[in-house]
């Protein structure tokens, strides 16, 4: 199977040096195996993706020396099958709607009744408040959250290769107890970035998803989620992450750390491989 991987940015602020990284790498990565190289914009938050910045991926990215295949994917452009996977797991009753914001978590986590408070992937494991077996009969809401019911998941664990492990897997035991009832369609969204990235990397032919360390808890979810939809597993890569001088983690508001900012400045690509630590690209 050719190796395939993908760069997914969101296009809601300035690719910066963590950006950089991760696509370098998976472009170098691909060039090693003489493999595929695809984007996707990440853009079903509509609140905050912005044309602009997509516009500003595509010229930081080839700037940066890298090529990929057309066309590019927006997940924008795909609701339809977001959609279609929510409600065949509705169907299989595995989906119930929840209305409870981050406020009604916490209150509900911090009663007396309550033992100490447990962090999932997605913040504090949700204490089940709104969990329930919808009517097989019923028809998926629209207009409210929907959440995964892990206990009827039948997950006693999830297996999966990290960083292209082929002697040994890492295999994740009592998922309720480690991820909760996780979102997979958000009231303002139709869907979540857990459903979107696992049903766009089977339909793109990705082998390998490379990302950094900060997702890596994320892929018990996402794992589960291909075993329930029956989707191949892909190999998962997670690489460091590229932090300030104070040891924090660069985000979009970091625009010291723009690429936008390092080329007004007259920085050259191999001066940005230099800076997170990669090698010249061969030419």
């Amino acid at each position: 199977m050719t190796f395939t991987t993908r760069f997914a940015p969101s296009p809601t602020g300035p690719l910066h040096l963590g950006h950089a990284y991760s696509a370098l790498l998976a472009w170098d990565m691909a060039q090693v195996a003489g493999g595929r190289f695809l984007l996707r914009i990440e853009d079903i938050d509509t609140s905050r993706a912005r044309p602009q910045w997509e516009a500003q991926i595509y010229d930081d990215l080839a700037w940066l020396g890298i090529t990929w295949e057309m066309p590019v994917v927006r997940q924008s452009d795909l609701m339809p099958r977001y959609r279609q996977a929510l409600e065949g797991l509705w169907k299989k009753g595995l989906l119930y709607p929840c209305t409870c914001n981050r406020r009604d978590i916490l209150a509900a986590l911090s009663a007396p009744q309550e033992s100490a408070v447990h962090y999932g992937p997605d913040g504090p494991i949700y204490p089940g408040i709104c969990r329930t077996v919808p009517h097989p009969d019923a028809e998926m809401p629209r207009d409210k959250a929907l959440r995964l019911n892990v206990n009827l998941a039948h997950q006693d664990n999830v297996k999966y290769s990290e960083n292209g492990c082929c002697a040994g897997y890492i295999i994740v035991t009592n998922l309720s107890e480690k991820i909760g009832d996780v979102v997979l369609a958000r009231t303002d969204m139709g869907t979540s970035y857990h459903l979107s990235v696992v049903l766009d990397d089977a339909a793109m032919g990705v082998t390998d998803v490379v990302r950094g360390a900060d997702l890596a808890e994320a892929t018990m979810i996402h794992v589960l989620l291909q075993n329930l939809l029956g989707l191949p597993t892909p190999r998962y890569h997670h690489h460091r992450l590229i932090r300030d001088d104070a040891g924090k983690r660069l985000a979009k508001r970091d625009d010291a750390r723009s690429l936008a900012k390092y080329r007004a400045e007259g920085a050259t690509p191999e001066d940005i491989r230099a800076m997170v630590g990669l090698p010249p690209a061969k030419p």
